[in-house]
């Protein structure tokens, strides 16, 4: 992943055109929106779905914008929850989790292979395109739909949107405040329990409150012991905490469901997750 200071291509390597007929090499294709684009106004960035129902349009046909940054190209996984095909064009509706999207890729009635991609319901997959609205309603114009074969790459994207999120909306790291003003949540929850200052362990509280007292000894002790990005194996919080590996395996899905905590190289290790 390249870095975002300048908010540079990423390692995706997906740019496109606008959704009204798929690729187009050169230039600028934002849609109605008129007048040059720098490289950095192309840019990839990837998002989840909540972004962008919550993203801000100034008036109609005006640039998207997510954490006070102009949008164009973006890049969400999700799971495909209904298909819709026509002559011209396939709808999908995806969802990721914090919301649901309609995804629309204009097709070449030409190519046989493009008008039947055998979408499966329920499989995962990787959008690459441009953020639209039509009649109030917002959509995504597909440049590329892929399916996902590696199950870790939906917590990537997370993490990757994540991180993007943060880099805007409290600047880069080691930065006093966000660059671009107030933070809006990229979560449907709101997340930001481990925020800085004594805000963080409130918020914590507040979600560990109708937690069994497992979940609550594992999420205690994950926080309170330093680790690598690689988190705490269930070993290791079995005979540091004394708890089972049942009741560290209970406790961890109550965490897990809550948005506490994340597996890591594993499905037996796991973090806090820092929003």
């Amino acid at each position: 992943m390249s870095a975002y200071g300048g908010f540079s291509k990423t390692s995706y390597g997906a740019q496109g055109g606008d959704d009204a007929g798929g690729f187009m090499a050169g230039g600028s294709q934002q849609g109605s929106q008129s007048g040059g684009k720098s490289f950095q106004d192309e840019s990839l960035r990837p998002v989840t779905i909540k972004q962008i129902l919550d993203a801000e349009e100034a008036y109609a046909g005006a640039d998207f914008r997510i954490d006070g940054s102009p949008v164009t190209q973006i890049t969400l996984v999700g799971q495909i929850r209904a298909v819709n095909p026509q002559p011209t064009n396939i709808t999908l509706k995806i969802d990721d989790g914090t919301g649901q999207i309609e995804v629309k890729k204009w097709i070449d009635v030409d190519k046989a292979d493009e008008a039947d991609p055998g979408y499966e319901i329920d499989s995962y997959v990787r959008v690459w395109g441009r953020l639209k609205s039509f009649s109030n309603k917002r959509h995504v114009g597909a440049n590329v739909i892929r399916s996902v074969t590696d199950p870790n790459e939906a917590n990537y994207h997370l993490l990757e949107a994540t991180y993007v999120h943060l880099y805007f909306s409290r600047g880069p790291l080691g930065g006093q405040n966000g660059a671009n003003g107030g933070e809006s949540s990229m979560y449907v929850d709101g997340g930001n329990y481990n925020d800085q200052g004594a805000g963080n362990q409130s918020q914590a509280n507040s979600k560990l409150s109708g937690c069994t007292a497992q979940a609550k000894k594992m999420f205690n002790y994950l926080n309170d012991t330093p680790n690598t990005n690689e988190g705490i194996h269930l070993n290791l919080i079995s005979s540091s905490t004394g708890m089972s590996v049942r009741d560290v395996l209970t406790g961890a899905d109550e965490l897990l469901a809550l948005g506490l905590i994340y597996t890591t190289v594993d499905d037996e290790t796991w973090a806090i997750l820092e929003y």
